[in-house]
């Protein structure tokens, strides 16, 4: 195994264990030893690898997006349902995913958006370009969904996008705050409901 090799899958370690240690107990909550002693990575090594924490917290935050975008292609690909099959198959693996558990366990705009906006203006732009991100994706798809009229015309793809993001972090949050997943299945239901498609009437 080469030297580069080698400090590469190093550098991975350290940032697959921070990221487990970080959605348990925060960014602030970690410390750079906690990290490294969880690795068996000497202290001093650390700076070969990040110039800062900060630094750090931002590569596990561009990890954390890029990571998650292939999850969503995976989930989400054309041609596995209509737009509302799809969508609520997204929602649904928040609350329970056979591979990951809930989605919503393990997200980091849940345990770090209020955090890190406060504390790295860098780590805040990371974070907020990948809910960007999804917002757009989420769109789309309700703009496919319409496309293959499983979804009502009437919905602003955008602002309904925006709309369920928001309700389901802010169940995420409560669900994590109760340690009860009942937020989340509640925000289910409301969801299937914004989504149903609507049914002429038999005298239309």
């Amino acid at each position: 195994m080469t030297q580069t090799t080698k400090a590469e899958l190093t550098r991975q370690h350290i940032l697959a264990t921070g990221r487990e240690l970080v959605l348990r107990k925060g960014f602030v909550g970690v410390g750079l030893k906690e990290i490294l002693d969880a690795c068996k990575v000497p202290k001093g090594s650390f700076y070969y690898y990040f110039p800062s924490k900060e630094a750090f917290g931002c590569v596990l935050l561009e990890q954390y997006v890029a990571d998650y975008g292939q999850r969503l292609d995976a989930l989400l690909a054309p041609g596995t349902g209509s737009g509302r099959e799809r969508l609520m198959r997204y929602w649904s693996a928040w609350i329970d995913d056979p591979v990951l558990g809930g989605w919503a366990e393990h997200c980091l705009v849940v345990k770090l958006a209020a955090e890190v906006a406060d504390l790295s203006e860098d780590m805040r732009l990371i974070l907020s370009d990948g809910v960007a991100q999804l917002v757009t994706r989420i769109a789309a798809i309700v703009e496919e969904g319409q496309g293959d009229g499983s979804l009502r015309p009437a919905l602003a793809p955008r602002a309904t996008a925006q709309t369920l993001y928001q309700l389901w972090l802010g169940a995420a949050l409560l669900s994590k705050l109760g340690k009860d997943k009942a937020p989340l299945r509640q925000a289910l239901v409301a969801t299937d409901l914004l989504l149903v498609a609507t049914t002429p009437s038999n005298g239309a």
